[in-house]
């Protein structure tokens, strides 16, 4: 018999076809009188087998379906769901969260019998209801009714030449697709249709085609994948994984990390559902990890804020499985673990995430554009028009929603996110306007997260703030470059400011950081895809092998390791010590308002900054006698100061008379892909001759008629600063701090118009400067509370502490210590 989904309790008004296994009556409760925990996914189980209920279903177009799960009045439990082809037995969509709150969504054929299965996991819920929608799709991948799309069109990645930042920010209003593959001078940008490459073309800006057909591209890395997996029972990843999850295995196979560890795991949702109303699903390693106030440091490892890129997610859930592996076999990680908690949230964005996994075996564009899309689903800051279908089929394609990576309050609103809705870097409606940044919010304000990585791809980077060119280096710089730098030489990555790669605004760590303090970092995986095939992107980056920037090296294996060290390493966070009779609860506080950077308006005017308002809290139970609890220091460094040093020598003379070789090079605007350039070494000294805090290379020429570019490697032979501005008679590249050694400074012979091809660069001068002395801000403190057993405020005290510093708060439950000020000394 026919009903409509209204009738079901969903959403919309799609006819649906609904016929019992069992009873001839429509029935949409699912029921079960026991549970069993076994994936409800893995295959399409007998009729009759425990803890499971089948419905069967004939799909009434080509197009989509949508089923739900929602749990009954007074039954909260953990179910799950999975849609299946009924003549094959193949997985069609999937859903296996940790309550009851499910969604299984994908691609259906007019007439495909299908059989969908609910499985009682755990939990007392013995009932659900059960909601089926099919939603009829047109050629071009837009529901029906719908006004027509433009026809298929080919998309493409390029390499914009973007010698100057005035050239980035010109490339950042353009609302293209903009990748995190950049460098000094070039940014790597798809261009998803013709519309977007007339926007290129007529911009001015030079570009070179990368690869000229991404959907090819995709259905290649799909198919070395499959070979990749029927060629091998397991790989050398702690998990044995073989080939890209679904969103569905990486929560079953979360809440089966915690079910078998019960001691070392524990699997949560995260507060807010998604857009589409999934529920997003961690986990916590740690001993003794049902004891979250124990005062331990804690780091926390996301990915995919974007949707494309899945290796992020995969590297994440690796890492859990990495800790739990390595907590019974290895003894390094067991003492990690020991002294950490570890919070791993593979996918904060799981909309996004399904919808462009979803897409990927399909193979044509129309898929593909899903297949593409970064953003998450949110469609209250889209026009009217635009509203309607769900976000796996919408008029708007995958550019509906919001960039999460772009809705964080550290600097929200600036130039390095846009603030036009169909953009792919779209900052969303106001700071924290979405679930997937409030859920971060939430995790980061409340445990005292000292250290962060949130993943993704690509571009082989190790990023720590500021994103945006003109914001203050903090006081932590140098340490927090060292860390950087440690990490990148497991994995092969370039560490550096996050502007370094352009100006991002709103971004994760640019408001982690400056409000809490903790290290946070982003990790770009990888040198040239979204999603390459498996073994390259998954396997060979975590791994370091072959052909990885890291092989050899560790990989990101060993990059997560030295977090983890830092993490458990006093002297990278704050510490405060005491006494509290067991039981008693400690609680530290902070609240706050910090300015985002002046708001770029549509229209590409400017409006004031918008304040925002954080509060910090965290809690710890007391076990009786002496505590310690690791902390983030009490100042946040939005208003630390700024980073600079006390000059212990002179500054290094100036370096003059660097000749120019002889000959030519010839022109080359695809440097460094194309290495051909003229190469002259010079040395820089050190400490205890000099202090150097800053150097200046720069170079001038008198054709007009001429453009050179001017790039500086280091004493590793990598690039460490450049200078490529184009228009201009004279370059000057710089670099804070250099470190001694034997330097190189390349010349690119960017384009050569003078008939007579002149090398006339001249006055090539490296020159020195001390360092800067640093600039402090004012101090602020927690506000530290002891609550007895029954509740009652006992204990008052303001503490004051800095990175690397531990504070004695004494015994701060009585009443002599209500009034303390605790303070400590730089």
């Amino acid at each position: 018999m026919l009903r409509t989904a209204a009738a079901l309790g969903l959403t919309g008004a799609v006819v649906v076809g609904l016929a019992s296994s069992t009873a001839t009556a429509v029935d949409n409760t699912l029921r079960s009188d026991r549970a069993v925990p076994r994936s409800c996914t893995a295959r399409l189980l007998p009729a009759g087998t425990p803890g499971v209920d089948q419905r069967e279903f004939t799909s009434t177009v080509d197009g989509l379906i949508q089923a739900r799960l929602r749990p009954q009045a007074g039954q909260e439990g953990d179910w799950d769901l999975a849609v299946f082809d009924k003549a094959t037995g193949g997985i069609v969509a999937g859903s296996a969260a940790l309550r009851s709150r499910e969604l299984a969504e994908s691609f259906v054929a007019k007439d495909q019998q299908l059989v969908v299965q609910g499985c009682r996991y755990a939990g007392p819920g013995r009932a659900v209801t059960l909601g089926v929608d099919f939603l009829a799709l047109k050629p071009d991948g837009t529901p029906s009714g719908a006004a027509a799309a433009t026809a298929p069109q080919r998309a493409e990645m390029v390499r914009v030449e973007t010698p100057t930042r005035q050239d980035k920010a010109r490339l950042q209003v353009l609302g293209l697709d903009l990748t995190e593959k950049a460098d000094a001078t070039s940014v790597h940008v798809v261009l998803a249709n013709d519309a977007d490459r007339k926007t290129l073309a007529d911009s001015g800006l030079r570009f070179q085609v990368v690869d000229g057909d991404l959907s090819a591209t995709a259905r290649t890395n799909a198919e070395r994948d499959r070979r990749y997996a029927a060629e091998r029972a397991a790989s050398a990843l702690p998990s044995g994984r073989t080939s890209y999850r679904h969103l569905y295995e990486y929560d079953f196979e979360l809440k089966e990390l915690a079910r078998r560890n019960p001691n070392l795991v524990k699997a949560f949702t995260l507060p807010l559902p998604s857009i589409e109303g999934r529920d997003v699903v961690g986990v916590e390693i740690a001993t003794d990890v049902n004891n979250v106030n124990d005062g331990k440091a804690v780091n926390f490892t996301m990915g995919v804020h974007h949707a494309r890129e899945w290796p992020a997610s995969e590297h994440a859930i690796e890492w859990a499985y990495e800790l739990v592996n390595g907590f019974r076999s290895d003894p390094q990680i067991r003492d990690l673990v020991s002294k950490t908690r570890n919070i791993v949230v593979p996918i904060v964005n799981v909309d996004g995430f399904s919808i462009s996994r979803e897409a990927q075996p399909r193979g044509d564009f129309t898929r593909f554009d899903y297949e593409m899309k970064r953003k998450n689903c949110q469609v209250n800051d889209s026009p009217p028009a635009f509203r309607t279908g769900v976000c796996m089929a919408n008029p708007a394609g995958r550019v509906r929603g919001t960039d999460p990576n772009r809705n964080y309050a550290g600097f929200w609103g600036g130039p390095g996110a846009s603030p036009n809705w169909s953009s792919d870097t779209f900052r969303g409606g106001a700071p924290f306007s979405e679930p997937e940044t409030q859920n971060v919010r939430q995790i980061v304000s409340t445990r005292q997260v000292t250290n962060l990585i949130t993943l993704h791809t690509f571009s082989n980077l190790v990023l720590r703030p500021p994103g945006a060119h003109d914001a203050a280096r903090p006081l932590d710089e140098p340490a927090y470059r060292a860390l950087g730098d440690k990490m990148a030489s497991r994995n092969g990555y370039i560490s550096q400011h996050g502007f370094q790669l352009y100006d991002t605004h709103g971004t994760t760590e640019d408001w982690s950081y400056w409000a809490t303090g903790g290290w946070g970092f982003t990790f770009e995986v990888g040198p040239n895809e979204f999603h390459p095939a498996y073994e390259t992107g998954v396997v060979a980056e975590y791994l370091g092998l072959a052909p990885a920037a890291g092989a050899g090296k560790g990989g990101n294996r060993q990059a997560f390791l030295d977090m983890l060290a830092d993490t458990a390493n006093p002297a990278s966070h704050s510490t405060i010590i005491g006494s509290a009779p067991r039981g008693y609860q400690l609680q530290l506080r902070k609240t706050f308002q910090t300015p985002t950077v002046p708001v770029l308006q549509p229209d590409g005017t400017t409006g004031p900054p918008i304040f925002v308002t954080d509060t910090l809290t965290s809690d710890l139970t007391a076990s009786g006698g002496r505590f310690a609890w690791s902390v983030n220091p009490s100042t946040r460094p939005f208003v630390a100061g700024q980073y600079g040093r006390v000059p212990q020598a002179p500054a290094q003379g100036p370096i003059e008379g660097l000749a120019n070789p002889a000959g030519v090079p010839a022109e080359n605007t695809n440097y460094p892909l194309d290495p051909t350039a003229e190469r002259i070494p010079f040395h820089v000294d050190g400490m205890p001759n000099v202090d150097n805090g800053k150097m200046t290379v720069s170079v001038n020429w008198t054709s007009d008629a001429t453009d050179w570019d001017l790039y500086i490697l280091g004493p590793d032979g990598r690039q460490v600063s450049s200078s490529a501005q184009g228009g201009t008679n004279f370059e000057t590249a710089a670099l804070f701090d250099p470190p001694p050694g034997d330097y190189t400074a390349v010349l690119v012979n960017f384009d050569q118009a003078d008939p007579a091809n002149v090398d006339d660069w001249s006055n090539l001068r490296v020159e020195f400067a001390s360092p800067t002395p640093p600039v402090y801000g004012p101090k602020e403190a927690y506000t530290l509370t002891c609550s007895n057993r029954q509740g009652r405020l006992v204990g008052l005290a303001d503490v004051f502490v800095d990175r690397g510093q531990t504070v004695d708060v004494g015994d701060v439950c009585t009443r002599s210590a209500r009034e303390a000020k605790l303070r400590s000394q730089r």
